[in-house]
């Protein structure tokens, strides 16, 4: 029985440890986006996933996701179609990412225009940063 007690214990530290999770930084910017959402909005991984991982319609062409430059893992480098690389995107492994909000915002913005044709809504952007911070 001990044995079971202190390898549950181990396991439960070690998936404890490897989940990522979003500092205080990154809390006040998906904050910030709940409060442009609305008084009843919530986030969602699982919809910042599906987000993420979608081809879109209406951006250019030979950019129709996300995953064009960052790749299907968020925790990959990607690549700029200039060929720069791009450090992963999920704060586990880029933990200062999504941590000033003029940055998101310039980024957000440039991206959802080329990926989407418009500006991605508060509600996309709180749930590809729930995602983001859930890598």
């Amino acid at each position: 029985m001990n044995i079971f007690v202190t390898n549950l214990a181990v396991i439960f530290v070690l998936a404890s440890v490897s989940q990522a999770s979003a500092g205080p930084a990154q809390d006040k910017i998906i904050n910030h986006f709940k409060q442009l959402a609305g008084a009843n909005a919530s986030f969602s991984a699982d919809r910042g996933k599906a987000f993420f991982l979608a081809r879109h319609k209406g951006g250019k062409p030979d950019t129709p996701s996300c995953t064009t430059c960052h790749t299907r893992s968020p925790l990959k480098s990607g690549k700029t179609r200039a060929g720069k690389v791009i450090a992963p995107m999920a704060l586990s492994k880029s933990p200062k990412r999504f941590s000033d909000l003029k940055k998101v915002a310039k980024w957000f913005r440039r991206n959802c225009r080329s990926v989407l044709g418009r500006e991605c809504t508060a509600q996309e952007k709180g749930d590809y940063l729930t995602f983001m911070a859930s890598q």
